[in-house]
């Protein structure tokens, strides 16, 4: 053990006589403790935020999808799609027909999206999880599954033979109208099911059989608008990928989950780095306590550091001394504040229900205990707290040890 830092243990440890002081390094470490704490909570509110808003946005999303870069539609060739069922990676998938109409029921009219899927897609997606009411739809019929806020804003029920939904697209082409029915496709189908997944899927997206979809909108047998996918567990994502993009050409582009809720991902980054920013401001804030502790501490022991300056110790010695001495009060108060905090969020997540903070009545704020949160809370702590010992040891000047 160094000199400095033998000199700085026995400081650490030991009282001064001024009570003053002694309440000011009191304040400093209860100041690092409650910033690491606070920092980590809140990066773990966060982080469980993120993974329940994507749990929710992502519940229909596929592993991998593939689109046209060329218009809104392409022909899927009964070749392409046998060598796509060769890629080992590929455990399912289903065939979309994705597009924006008009859907009418008992005189009320709203614009919405058409999903035409095939027999595959409950293979690749779980949608058992997503109905609120009634049943998915039977293939190759007039069958449909509305969201829940459709059902609601047209009145739509389950099972209402007698009151179709007619869907309206404007037909393509060119030429003079002369009436509605030269103007757009339809088709009459009926609802079996309500599905709930979140406010924009709910609000807009109606489930067909892809027949139907074809129909409305003209389309050939093997005209699609995207593909679906869903890997087999333990699958190379890249490897899948280049396999993929062999087979359909580079006309078209594939993404995976993340990539489809891109914007939604750099939304709550962004949330999440302004919080550490701001939060990072205020234990800066409570960081200068330390520079006000040491500099007190440096006061009160002034007379000894002179006799250690007299006795040879350097005045690179004295500094270290308390900054060594500032950089383990830090240590100390970050760690024991990250305990705190990762005792908080076990609460939030495993603790009683009395002791949790709820966003509604039957739903606690979800917490998501991570790794990388505490060592940024223990790396972004600590950087502050050296920086924080190295101003106030600075202030230690060659007049001062040798007056005393």
């Amino acid at each position: 053990m160094s000199f400095s830092t033998y000199i700085a243990k026995r400081y650490l440890r030991s009282k001064s006589s001024n009570n003053a002081i002694n309440f000011i390094t009191y304040i400093a470490i209860v100041g690092i403790v409650l910033g690491s704490a606070s920092l980590f909570v809140v990066l773990s509110g966060f982080a469980g935020l993120r993974e329940f808003t994507l749990q929710y946005t992502t519940i229909i999303d596929p592993d991998l999808k593939a689109e046209t870069t060329l218009g809104k539609s392409f022909i899927l060739e009964p070749n392409s799609e046998a060598k796509l069922r060769t890629i080992a990676g590929i455990a399912s998938y289903s065939k979309i027909v994705e597009e924006r109409v008009i859907g009418s029921f008992d005189g009320k009219k709203q614009p919405l999206f058409i999903k035409g899927v095939d027999s595959n897609y409950t293979q690749v997606n779980k949608v058992d999880s997503i109905l609120w009411q009634g049943s998915w739809l039977t293939n190759k019929t007039s069958q449909v599954v509305v969201g829940y806020g459709v059902s609601n804003s047209l009145n739509i029920g389950l099972l209402d033979y007698g009151k179709r939904i007619t869907l309206l697209v404007p037909k393509p082409g060119k030429g003079q109208i002369t009436s509605l029915e030269q103007a757009f496709n339809k088709v009459e189908t009926v609802n079996v099911g309500v599905f709930t997944v979140n406010e924009k899927l709910d609000d807009n997206y109606i489930f067909s059989a892809i027949e139907v979809a074809q129909e409305l909108l003209s389309f050939k047998d093997n005209q699609i608008t995207n593909i679906e996918f869903k890997l087999k567990e333990g699958a190379n994502e890249d490897e899948v990928k280049a396999q993929i993009q062999a087979v359909l050409g580079d006309n078209i582009t594939l993404k995976n989950t993340q990539q489809l809720n891109d914007a939604l991902n750099k939304m709550l980054n962004t949330e999440n780095l302004m919080v550490y920013l701001l939060l990072t401001l205020v234990s800066i804030i409570l960081i200068f306590n330390v520079i006000g502790s040491l500099i007190m501490m440096i006061l009160d022991k002034k007379r000894t550091l002179t006799t250690l300056y007299s006795i040879g110790a350097t005045l690179k010695d004295i500094r270290r001394i308390f900054f060594i001495q500032g950089a383990a009060m830090t240590i100390i108060g970050s760690l024991l504040g990250l305990f705190i905090g990762y005792l908080i969020s076990l609460n939030q997540i495993y603790g009683p229900e009395f002791l949790k903070v709820y966003i509604t009545p039957n739903l606690p704020y979800p917490l998501a205990i991570k790794f990388e949160n505490m060592l940024l809370v223990f790396i972004t702590i600590t950087v502050l707290g050296i920086i924080a010992s190295k101003i106030a040891s600075a202030r230690i000047t060659k007049d001062m040890v040798k007056t005393g």
